[in-house]
């Protein structure tokens, strides 16, 4: 993860001050389209995977899927059900460890979906999920030790940010719990780390992307950000 300040960002937009012509080189045009109105039953527009390993009041741990998680420098942003077993700890405990699987570990995720760490297991959720206690075991994953934190990492995933959480608060709806995690420290698999540098190989690295409630990868490299460092 890179340390050092973020660049100036310019005032101007790229290509603001070039001519018509140079930005129709660029920038492809698609046909034209007349929108329609919609109310998806959920909002989750390609957003990473995330596995939370939290601890529980007795002293074991939790192991839990989502995918409302962003970065914004040292911090991750977090949105939780607020009823929860994750929420519920992280309440009390604010120790825990943000494990972002590859692609390809998209089964093991999915075997975690349908468990909780709750019981009695909340009322909305009866219908389809079941109480586990031990979700590492039943994902088929391996917890390895932190070093900073109490939860474990997810052995098995590439990238494992020990964190602890500096602030939490209740969504406008009052469902959610929003949750700012500092990280403390990162652990990531050497094979997608540029040889010789504390940067991340995005050609190396392809993270679990849960797509309207599907899994996806990524795809080819469109081009990258003129403030890349591994360009």
């Amino acid at each position: 993860m890179n340390t050092s300040a973020p660049d100036r960002v310019p005032a101007d937009p790229p290509f603001a001050h070039e001519p018509t012509d140079a930005l129709s080189d660029r920038v492809p045009t698609d046909p034209p389209f007349e929108s329609v109105s919609i109310t998806p039953s959920i909002l989750y527009f390609g957003t990473p995977v995330v596995l939370l390993s939290t601890e529980n009041e007795n002293g074991s741990f939790n192991l839990a899927p989502m995918s409302s998680a962003w970065a914004l420098g040292h911090v991750i942003v977090l949105g939780l059900g607020a009823a929860g077993q994750t929420a519920h700890n992280l309440r009390s405990r604010h120790d825990l460890v943000i494990s972002l699987p590859a692609s390809a570990q998209w089964a093991a995720v999915e075997r975690l979906a349908p468990l909780t760490g709750r019981t009695p297991v909340p009322e909305h959720k009866r219908d389809a999920f079941r109480f586990e206690p031990d979700k590492f075991a039943a994902a088929g994953l391996r917890p390895e030790p932190s070093e900073l934190v109490r939860p474990p990492r997810v052995a098995e995933c590439p990238m494992q940010l020990e964190a602890r959480v500096a602030h939490a608060r209740a969504d406008a709806a009052g469902d959610f719990l929003i949750v700012e995690a500092r990280v403390l420290k990162v652990h990531a698999d050497p094979r997608i780390v540029v040889p010789g540098s504390q940067h991340i190989d995005p050609a190396a690295w392809s993270p679990l992307i849960y797509n309207f409630r599907h899994y996806y990868g990524l795809g080819p490299e469109l081009g990258h950000s003129f403030r890349s460092r591994t360009a």
